[in-house]
């Protein structure tokens, strides 16, 4: 059977956009997510929500916890438990460095975005560091400086 293009192509569900704003990211990973039915419907209609979740490792196996994804309305009495721990799915190398890192520098685990990739539903986590109060207002002000030199350059072409 022939796959078609769509199919292989990266389909975002859902981002935390706050979590840029929030942390500092090092290393981004690809990880799996163990769902029930009913959640893989509800991820298909984008009803995810990635504002407060994190991940933690827990006897050598990673659970998100946090991610809403709110009950599909078509499944009644099979429905999912919104807020429940979802395990994902990592190499058990990739796991131990991560607990190292996770244990030892005060890194945390943030999940970046939810994607389907060749229909499998996937988490972009991030080993991160938190951001001070001071760093935000840092990157803020950058954010201004580059908005308002573009904005003059732009003026300045369209006399």
């Amino acid at each position: 059977m022939a796959r078609t293009k769509a199919r292989d192509e990266l389909q975002p569900i859902a981002e935390n956009r706050k979590a840029r704003h929030d942390y500092f990211v090092e290393e981004t990973y690809e990880a799996g997510i163990v769902l029930v039915g009913s959640e893989v419907k509800s991820c298909r209609a984008g009803r995810v929500n990635l504002r407060d979740a994190y991940a933690q490792i827990k006897d050598g196996e990673i659970y998100l916890y946090g991610c809403h994804i709110s009950p599909y309305e078509q499944a009644n009495l099979f429905n999912h438990e919104p807020l429940r721990p979802r395990k994902l799915l990592m190499h058990k190398a990739e796991i131990q460095r991560l607990y190292g890192k996770v244990r030892e520098k005060g890194f945390t685990l943030v999940p970046l975005r939810l994607y389907f990739k060749k229909g499998k539903v996937k988490v972009e986590l991030a080993l991160a560091k938190g951001k001070r109060a001071f760093d935000k207002r840092e990157d803020i002000a950058a954010r201004e400086a580059k908005r308002e030199m573009a904005r003059a350059l732009r003026g300045k072409y369209d006399d």
